[in-house]
């Protein structure tokens, strides 16, 4: 059945079942209760976008930590059920490119490189292959998953069989317009005013965004942004993210405090101007306070 959005206090079993099983899974995932209230406004919204889009291709962007993965397995885990519709999930993680792949361009270009990350990390080809399958329907797809403790691919893939009716491509840039001169200029952390003097390495992944990755992101019909109230918490939402992948993989691997403070300003620069750029730019754009909750969704 599919279900229709209304008012919490007159909605029917079914949508109740639809709210109850999004709280459900939501706790499970991170350990936080949301009220039906707040499921209400600030979850539900995105559901009914994408479904009442009509569109097939999505893109989910936002800051590392902020939340992005969660709202995914959410889509992925209910949207079926109470929507008739299947989604195949893609991570941008998954396609870093391996070591042995970066350590050639981190001598070939800038030894910057060597970090997964900024675009031209990433193998855009296989992400071009999947999206070229699913329109076609050409299953198996096979997609290949990243062990970022080991920081390297694995060598399972994730096999899709069946035929699924909407793709969702989340990843923290995706959506990025290229940066503009000025800014990408300037040094806004210790990495760029000492390791990239010469903004070989900034160029490198604007040039990236500016050609392979704006033509994927054309790929896609629709761009969700998840806007966090400022750079500075993705410190904490970075800990805690690696913190969890600790617990979870029951592994001593991972970064500490001080490598995850290092870690995260190849990611700045790109961060900062999305936050300026993408809720004007995006179909949807949902706020995000200090807490990880939405707090406004805003859709153009």
């Amino acid at each position: 059945m599919i279900v229709k959005y209304d008012n919490y206090d007159n909605i029917n079993a079914m949508q109740k079942k639809f709210i109850d099983s999004i709280q459900n899974d939501f706790f499970k995932l991170t350990n936080k209760k949301l009220s039906k209230k707040q499921i209400e406004k600030k979850i539900l919204p995105i559901f009914f976008f994408i479904y009442n889009s009509k569109r097939k291709k999505f893109l989910i962007s936002g800051s590392q930590g902020i939340g992005k993965t969660t709202i995914l397995e959410i889509l992925n885990r209910n949207f079926h059920k109470f929507f008739g519709k299947k989604i195949l999930t893609l991570s941008l993680d998954d396609f870093y490119y391996d070591k042995a792949q970066r350590e050639i361009l981190s001598k070939t270009i800038h030894p910057l490189l060597m970090t997964r990350g900024v675009p031209g990390t990433h193998n855009t080809k296989e992400i071009l292959n999947v999206i070229k399958k699913f329109n076609k329907s050409e299953y198996p797809i096979k997609i290949p998953i990243f062990n970022k403790s080991k920081d390297t691919r694995r060598r399972r893939k994730r096999i899709i069989n069946e035929k699924t009716d909407i793709i969702i491509l989340e990843g923290w840039c995706c959506g990025s317009p290229p940066i503009n001169k000025k800014y990408l200029q300037k040094n806004i952390n210790i990495l760029e005013k000492q390791f990239d003097k010469k903004l070989i390495w900034r160029n490198y992944y604007n040039n990236k965004l500016k050609n392979e990755y704006s033509e994927l992101y054309k790929k896609f019909d629709k761009l969700i942004y998840f806007n966090a109230p400022s750079f500075s918490y993705v410190f904490n939402w970075r800990l805690k993210q690696e913190k969890n992948l600790k617990i979870t993989k029951n592994s001593k691997q991972g970064m500490d405090k001080k490598e995850i403070a290092e870690f995260i300003q190849h990611y700045e620069k790109i961060t900062k101007w999305m936050m300026k750029v993408l809720p004007i730019k995006a179909d949807l754009t949902a706020y995000i306070n200090t807490n990880q909750n939405i707090t406004k969704i805003s859709i153009a």
